[in-house]
């Protein structure tokens, strides 16, 4: 037996690999990422350095063949979910098509230390190195996954602190007034050269145009339609409509000219999640901050119908109905017996087809307690245009009585006054930015600014039931003046604008109309 010998066989050096087999000849393939995470002119001029450097870069080194430059521009990198060049460098240096990466620092890689080392381990599986070119670590280093996790925690840290300065300074912004909206997708408003909220207006016709035919009783799917077929876009530009986009059009403060700031707030800082705001941080309510749109009693009288919609009750506790606006009678013909509301059917009496209206808890529950009687359709019209002619009829005396009803509401404004309430508001939001450290005087302050918005809030709810009041009155009023003979024949759009509620009886009809006149029909 022969003397034992060892011969030792080298590995062929890889830039940042210990154990990789590679040729000679082979060239390594090598890209670079890079990133910024602003759009301003200073961040994307930095964007365009370094994509010009790095090209330069990778292709001057003759052992090296160019693999492209991977960029993400103006996107944050507290986490990868939205970085789409980044997740293609994955996938390429997965697929075999990169040896090598190169970067800039750890904080454009990323910021996030548990993505930062996640990323650059399953790389090293594949013998993947990424060299950060800034802090001179290369990931599949001895040392270099202890330099990037912490690198990549002070990268994180830094990210934290940055989004509460940009927090405290939304906050300061917000204490002053200062509105930051995307007016791209805003409905009605543009911006001028000073960054101010101004009315586009041709668009503000079309937020004119939803308001009004809401209140003359369209549903929002109908609002949607009839946008659509008038091809009008969307506040993003979209053709189509959504009833949730026309419902939160009518809900903005915005269009009577308030803002109401911080509706929803960022709970994680790595995830940029953002959720509504249900008072766990402050709002700030600026009023009159930009030219209105849709006058206050208006955007009152939606909220007003909105909630009503909301709220069609059947004659069990919590049942609810929805609103339909088919036809001028839906939604305010309601029963005398149980008070569940009435519903338009085709009935078959017989072989003869009839319309006629029928409680729905004697539609829907087979062993309903309620005996109410089904009335035709004619019927139903025939009361309300009889209950519009007896208004008529008595022109001079129903207008007396509505004159007098006016100054009767003119004369029960709240004894509250508004603007009080917003100056001791005033005071009070000052004392609790000062007092902000003592638990104890900034939780009283607190309940006291709660109270005197509940009270606010109250008041102006009050003063707007009243200006409706009136104005449905003097819209009666105004018909009665007008007309110079009775109504011979069914009128839809009468219906809508002067009708509230219909209760149907045994033997009668009670209308109640919307300035709060009711007149009884027998039928």
């Amino acid at each position: 037996m022969g003397a034992r010998s060892i011969s030792i066989i080298p590995a062929t050096p890889r830039a940042g690999s210990n154990n990789s087999i590679r040729t000679s000849i082979t060239k390594l393939s090598v890209a670079a990422y890079c990133r910024v995470s602003s759009n301003d002119e200073e961040q994307l001029s930095s964007y365009e350095a370094q994509v010009g450097h790095y090209s330069t870069y990778i292709q001057q080194n003759e052992d090296w063949e160019f693999a492209g430059i991977y960029a993400d521009e103006a996107i944050s990198a507290t986490n990868t979910k939205k970085r789409l060049d980044f997740h293609r460098l994955i996938d390429d240096c997965m697929a075999g098509k990169i040896d090598y990466i190169i970067t800039k620092s750890v904080s454009r890689f990323a910021r996030n230390t548990l993505d930062c080392l996640n990323y650059t381990r399953q790389l090293r599986d594949k013998n993947i190195p990424v060299y950060f070119e800034k802090e001179n670590i290369i990931s599949t280093d001895t040392k270099g996954e202890l330099m990037l996790t912490i690198m990549a925690s002070i990268a994180q840290e830094e990210s934290r602190s940055t989004s509460l300065n940009v927090k405290l300074g939304f906050q300061y912004r917000f204490q002053k007034g200062e509105m930051q909206i995307n007016h791209n997708r805003f409905l009605g408003y543009t911006k001028n050269e000073n960054k101010q909220l101004v009315i586009d207006p041709i668009e503000a016709l079309v937020v004119k145009r939803i308001y009004l035919e809401y209140l003359e009783g369209a549903s929002l799917l109908n609002i949607c339609r009839g946008l659509e077929a008038d091809n009008i876009l969307t506040g993003a530009g979209l053709p189509k409509w959504r009833p949730e986009t026309v419902k939160n059009i009518l809900k903005n403060e915005k269009y009577v000219g308030d803002a109401l700031l911080q509706k929803t707030y960022t709970i994680d800082f790595l995830e940029k999640k953002r959720v509504v705001n249900n008072e766990i941080v402050p709002q700030y309510y600026v009023k009159n901050s930009h030219e209105a749109i849709i006058p206050r009693e208006l955007h009152m009288q939606v909220q007003e119908e909105l909630i009503r919609r909301a709220n069609i009750h059947g004659n069990k506790i919590g049942s609810k109905r929805i609103y339909s606006s088919k036809y001028a009678l839906s939604s305010i013909v309601f029963c005398g017996e149980c008070g569940d509301i009435y519903r338009r059917i085709h009935w078959d009496n017989r072989g003869k087809k009839l319309v006629v209206w029928r409680c729905v808890s004697r539609l829907e529950e087979k062993r309903s307690d309620c005996t109410s009687q089904t009335i035709s359709e004619e019927t139903l019209k025939t009361g309300v245009t009889k209950a519009i002619n007896q208004i008529i009829s008595g022109r001079d005396s129903f207008i007396g009585i509505l004159t007098k009803n006016i100054e009767a509401v003119l004369g029960t404004d709240s004894d509250l006054n508004t603007n009080d309430i917003d100056s001791k508001l005033i005071t009070l939001q000052d004392e609790i930015i000062h007092l902000a450290t003592s638990n104890i005087e900034y939780e009283s302050l607190v309940t006291e600014i709660h109270r005197l918005r509940a009270i606010k809030q109250e008041t102006q709810e009050k003063d707007s039931l009243k200006q409706t009041k009136r104005q449905r009155m003097k819209e009666l009023t105004e018909f009665l003046e007008l007309q110079n003979g009775e109504i011979l024949d069914y009128d839809d759009k009468l219906t809508r604008q002067l009708v509230e509620r219909i209760t149907v009886f045994e033997d009668r009809l009670n209308v109640v109309f919307k300035s709060g006149v009711e007149i009884g029909i027998e039928i």
